[in-house]
Parts: C-alpha cells; sequence; structure tokens
C-alpha cells in the first residue's frame, strides 16, 4: 500500500446534510481474505473514529458491500478478474468483527447479479434515492479498495452532484499495478472530491 496522500489541511465541520459511506470493509478484502488488500486491516480504528463522529451528531452511516452469487461474473471460473469473493451469506462477505458499525447501519449490497459487475456503491443499487430521501448534500467516503470501489463510488457521487470528501487516512489499495492508487486518486480530485483526514473533521 502506498503512503496516504496529505490532505488538504483546511478543517471541514459536519453539517446536518452529510453522510458517511463506508464502502466493502469486509472479510474477503482483509489481509488473510480471498482478496485481501494489503494494509486494509489498518484503516478499521480509522474508520470507527469515523462512525463515531457522525453517530454522535446522529447523521447517517452507510455500509456498501459486496454481495454476490456463486457463478458471478468477477470471478476466475466465469472468466472475470478476480477469485471468488464475498458470496453472500458466507463469512468472506460478512463486516469483520473490528468494524464497529452502528445498529442503525444503512447497508447497501452491490454486485447481485450474476452477470452484472459492480463496483461503484451506485450502480444498480438504491444508494442514490436512499440519499435522497434523507437529503444528503455531502459524503464522506473511505474503505476498500482505493483504486476499484472507493474510486467508483467518489466519481459517481461526484457526477451524481454531491460534494464528496475522501477519508485519505481510511482507504487502501489493492495496487495491482504499480501506482494504481496515485491514478485513482487523480481522477477523484480531478472529479471535484476533497481529501481529508480525520484530525481535520470536526463535530
Amino acid at each position: 500500500m502506498a503512503t496516504n496522500p496529505a490532505p488538504n489541511t483546511r478543517s471541514v465541520s459536519l453539517q446536518d446534510q452529510d453522510a458517511l459511506i463506508v464502502v466493502d470493509v469486509q472479510r474477503d478484502f482483509l489481509p488473510g481474505g480471498s482478496l485481501g488488500v494489503p494494509g486494509g486491516d489498518r484503516i478499521i480504528p480509522v474508520l470507527n473514529d469515523y462512525i463515531t463522529l457522525f453517530t454522535r451528531r446522529n447523521l447517517p452511516v452507510i455500509a456498501t458491500r459486496d454481495w454476490h452469487p456463486p457463478d458471478h461474473c468477477s470471478f476466475q471460473a466465469q472468466g472475470g478478474p478476480w477469485p471468488v469473493h464475498c458470496v453472500q451469506e458466507t463469512q468472506g462477505a460478512a463486516f469483520p468483527d473490528a468494524l464497529k458499525l452502528p445498529g442503525e447501519v444503512i447497508v447497501i449490497s452491490k454486485g447481485t447479479r450474476p452477470e452484472r459487475d459492480a463496483y461503484s456503491g451506485f450502480e444498480d443499487t438504491a444508494l442514490h434515492e436512499r440519499l435522497q430521501q434523507m437529503q444528503a448534500q455531502r459524503l464522506f467516503i473511505g474503505g476498500l479498495a482505493t483504486d476499484y470501489c472507493v474510486q467508483a463510488t467518489v466519481l459517481d457521487a461526484c457526477a451524481l452532484g454531491y460534494a464528496v470528501f475522501l477519508l485519505a487516512d481510511a482507504v487502501a489499495a489493492v495496487n495491482v499495478h504499480p501506482d494504481d492508487d496515485v491514478r485513482a486518486l487523480d481522477k477523484m480530485k480531478a472529479a471535484g472530491a476533497r481529501l481529508v483526514s480525520r484530525e481535520h473533521v470536526a463535530a
């Protein structure tokens, strides 16, 4: 995992129309899982701190998850690029115990259809509708992995008109190719996302 980039040091205060999105922090994506992201476990304490911050303000916390059928098109056996991961109702698809999601967390399942992949939390899900119902305007996004599902979710959020804050201290990258994370960060910033870290987010 490359070193997390330096965020914009200007502080940001939480507002009533903010929401936290935790992207795909599932057991199969953690070290030791079938598709483990290097350093993925190290972001969990940081995410827990953000979760506490949002829940204390009674702001929504949303967790996306891969929720694949056993014959999903992204699996190598079906000609896809990835080993089997996050199969519905398996331990690998579960959120780790260390991730302290609140009881009222909104869970968004993606990649549920065998023939369609979905990196973004917005793709073929009700995420946008749920955010509209709660009148969310600003999204704080972290999770796994920087260069895949986090990137896709951030880019879609920007395209949909949300103000997006990427939690630079709460992401980790796969880096199939060297510097994939750097390229992903450049794309997200170019789309309008602002990088922040916990020390710059105030309740």
